[in-house]
């Protein structure tokens, strides 16, 4: 992770940049800011015109993909809100040279989420709520299969200062 200072400077150089983007691509009523989030990494909100960033990605985060992310919610924007992630939202994501997905590959839930799962074959699974009811692994078994359980665990995730 990055220090609080390089996190610092590196949402300003965002927040620069995703102005900038907007100023440029979309009409004078959308803004930037940056949320809470810790499911996703941005998002386009189109009743109060915001384009937004998780301060929890950016310790995390390379800067490449923080700029992909805001060219990924400005073709949202571009798009429309009946778009998704459809060929409209493709044109308009190509137009402004998104290199990404439809999703980010940053998972967030790996580095925050305080509940870690293993399988006995090893595979991980994290969840932000408390596992209430035996769960087996889903890489391993397509159905329910009490030979494959998750042991859960509860970590405490190094959370970032958020300003």
């Amino acid at each position: 992770m990055r220090t609080a200072q390089q996190t610092d400077r590196l949402g300003q150089d965002l927040r620069d940049y995703a102005e900038e983007c907007i100023r440029t691509e979309l009409d004078a009523g959308w803004s930037f800011r940056f949320d809470r989030a810790r499911r996703r990494v941005g998002a386009c909100e189109y009743r109060s015109q915001t384009i937004s960033v998780s301060r929890y990605a950016l310790p995390i985060a390379s800067p490449e993909e923080l700029r992909q992310t805001v060219l990924h919610e400005v073709a949202h924007a571009q798009a429309g809100r009946e778009a998704g992630h459809g060929r409209a939202w493709v044109r308009a994501a190509r137009r402004l040279g998104y290199t990404g997905g439809r999703t980010s590959a940053l998972d967030m839930a790996a580095v925050y989420a305080p509940w870690v799962g293993t399988c006995p074959a090893g595979h991980v699974h994290y969840r932000y709520r408390r596992p209430t009811r035996p769960t087996s692994c889903g890489v391993c078994s397509g159905v329910f299969n009490p030979r494959r359980l998750i042991r859960w665990s509860r970590r405490e995730p190094e959370m970032p200062r958020v300003a």
